[in-house]
């Protein structure tokens, strides 16, 4: 009956509903619409019968369900970054395709560490420090962190390297002869950043501290970031991330409404591919981060760890892909 509910809410068939929240056809629906029936069993507070399902499909009954906790370490909440949103989507249909229970999300600050006795496996979406994996270590050894920063070895890790996100960015931006390069994101050990100054230094570029502008890579400080970088002489932008793109777009937008003027046009590229990117006006040229594959690989990983199946720590990259778009235009 709750497939039933959440495919009325939603205006899908039961079936696709059931694939969806089940994960067995991956492509079976767009990004927008699984967002959309996602909140829809949430708000419904839907929890699916796994066995139940198991034995319909003549499957045997699992012998335990494990629970596994997700942990934020750079945003408190999930609405704050659409990329571990969507991530975090993945692993939540993964878990469920495997018949786990989602004991909890929280983000560092707030890890009741009581809790994790009861925990079978922890996945990290995010850069973590040291001291923090250390603490987490001493519940469990079933990790797993998802990011785009790899760490030395330290737990089992599921990357889209961002220092090769940024390069194929700024190879891009050069490919159309741009080389007043500016950059919105955050500078500290930040792959992507590494990324954009590597690539001006191999191509005999100055770094322009000008043209640099740190964030917490937020919409808003996105918007902030371009509207004071948008005085100065750049052709191009590399956003370190999509949402700050967009806020940047936003803010040439209105400082183009304000003077009554098409204004200068600045070509702007990011890193992530998140379903927004495909809405904005102009659409977004971006770096794709294969977020749905990194998260089902991210569950099966934990649960190869959780069965004994690997010892030494596991680092799996995923590739990127430029996805041009109408943002870059050539200088």
């Amino acid at each position: 009956m709750s497939l039933k509910k959440i495919a009325e809410m939603v205006g899908v068939s039961p079936s696709t509903v059931s694939r969806v929240l089940n994960n067995t056809v991956p492509a079976c629906a767009s990004p927008e619409l699984k967002e959309k029936i996602w909140e829809a069993a949430h708000t419904l507070n839907y929890i699916p019968n796994a066995e139940a399902r198991n034995l319909k499909m003549g499957k045997r009954a699992s012998a335990k369900s494990y629970k596994i906790a997700v942990i934020l370490t750079r945003f408190d909440f999930l609405d704050k970054d659409p990329f571990f949103r969507e991530l975090f989507q993945s692993i939540e249909g993964s878990l469920l395709a495997n018949s786990c229970i989602l004991q909890f999300v929280t983000n560092a600050e707030d890890v009741d560490f009581s809790a994790l006795e009861q925990t079978d496996g922890i996945i990290i979406l995010g850069r973590c420090s040291d001291d923090f994996l250390a603490r987490l270590k001493h519940y469990t050894r079933n990790i797993v962190g998802v990011d785009r920063n790899p760490t030395d070895y330290k737990m089992d890790e599921i990357i889209c390297n961002g220092k090769t996100a940024a390069v194929k960015a700024m190879e891009y931006l050069l490919s159309l002869g741009h080389r007043r390069i500016g950059y919105i994101g955050d500078c500290s050990f930040e792959a992507r950043y590494v990324g954009y100054c590597e690539t001006l230094i191999k191509e005999n570029i100055p770094i322009n501290y000008h043209y640099i502008y740190s964030t917490d890579q937020t919409y808003e400080s996105g918007y902030r970031a371009m509207s004071e970088l948008g005085q100065r002489d750049m052709t191009a932008v590399l956003c370190a991330n999509d949402i700050s793109a967009l806020g940047a777009m936003q803010a040439l937008a209105d400082s183009a409404s304000e003077h009554r003027t098409k204004g200068r046009a600045v070509s702007i590229i990011a890193i992530d591919n998140i379903a927004g990117s495909m809405a904005s006006t102009p659409l977004l040229t971006t770096v794709d981060i294969p977020k749905e594959e990194m998260g089902r690989m991210a569950v099966t990983v934990l649960l190869d760890r959780i069965a004994h199946k690997h010892s030494e720590y596991l680092r799996v990259e995923f590739p990127c892909r430029v996805i041009e778009r109408d943002s870059c235009y050539p200088l």
